[in-house]
């Protein structure tokens, strides 16, 4: 369902229904937010899952003109 499809059906309900409609919507929007702030990365979840380069630190040849 689009939102133009749900806000046309919306038009249609009694007030009251649309009172309970914005209820609902507002409780969802919590729901969300109460899964998205349980979702942290535990310290050193990645740990294991790259590797950098022994010279990640050496200065890149394209820049040596900007250098001296």
């Amino acid at each position: 369902m689009t939102d133009v499809q749900l806000y046309t059906r919306l038009q249609y309900l009694k007030p009251s229904l649309k009172n309970e409609v914005y209820n609902f919507v507002d409780f969802l929007f919590t729901k969300q937010e109460k899964e998205i702030k349980t979702k942290k990365p535990r310290f050193g979840c990645a740990k294991g899952r790259f590797k950098m380069s022994s010279d990640f630190e050496a200065p890149l040849e394209d820049l040596n003109e900007y250098m001296y």
